[in-house]
């Protein structure tokens, strides 16, 4: 299933893309009309890991300063955290329930089923609100931490010294700012009311 919505190339410094079956309340920019601004943004994306504009920086784009910024603590978060991809991926599942953010479910319930090890039944419990019982000790550390910040935004001074030493400094602090980071692009999905392809697979909703 390919979601990408406009893929740019800078050599020659021309684009080309589709339309994929994805509609959103903001406008959806011309490709060959942005700012300069908007297009170093575009070159910046889509010439880095994520290889492509879609999601968020459909919208984001008409704020190229603010998604320049957005778009680098995301890069890091996804690709360049310090602790392993199963556990980000999980915090942004645990992220994408607690605001009913259909498109951010969508994308990262297939990123964790084909690209993690985290197992289909931890996905599905954390889908119906549930603590995952097919889960190894990080993945239940950092699900509980995920709820907690969701739920009054604190941490117990056990939780607190249980995750640092479990993750790190480095590799905790990432896995509360995925916490942060993923609610700005599921509040911003959500307002832009990013519709999910037509054709996206069943197992990926998060409402059936």
């Amino acid at each position: 299933l390919d979601i990408t919505i406009y893929k740019y190339h800078s050599l020659g410094r021309r684009c080309r893309g589709f339309l994929a079956n994805i509609t959103m309340r903001f406008e959806t920019l011309d490709m060959a009309q942005l700012s300069a601004e908007q297009q170093i943004l575009v070159d910046q994306i889509a010439g880095g890991p994520r290889g492509a504009i879609r999601g968020p920086f459909l919208a984001l784009l008409h704020h190229p300063k603010l998604a320049s910024r957005v778009q680098a603590v995301g890069e890091h978060l996804r690709y360049n955290a310090s602790v392993e991809q199963e556990l980000v991926e999980l915090v942004i599942l645990v992220t994408a329930r607690r605001w009913n953010a259909q498109y951010e479910w969508f994308a990262h319930s297939r990123i964790a089923h084909t690209s993690t090890s985290l197992s289909h039944e931890a996905i599905e419990d954390v889908r119906n609100r549930r603590r995952p019982t097919a889960a190894t000790e990080r993945q239940l550390l950092a699900y509980d931490m995920a709820v907690a910040l969701h739920g009054d935004g604190q941490l117990s001074d056990d939780m607190f010294a249980t995750c640092q030493a479990a993750f790190g400094v480095e590799g905790f602090l990432d896995l509360v700012c995925t916490c942060g980071y993923y609610t700005t692009i599921a509040l911003v999905l959500n307002v832009a009311q990013m519709e999910l392809p037509t054709d996206a697979p069943a197992q990926y909703l998060l409402d059936r």
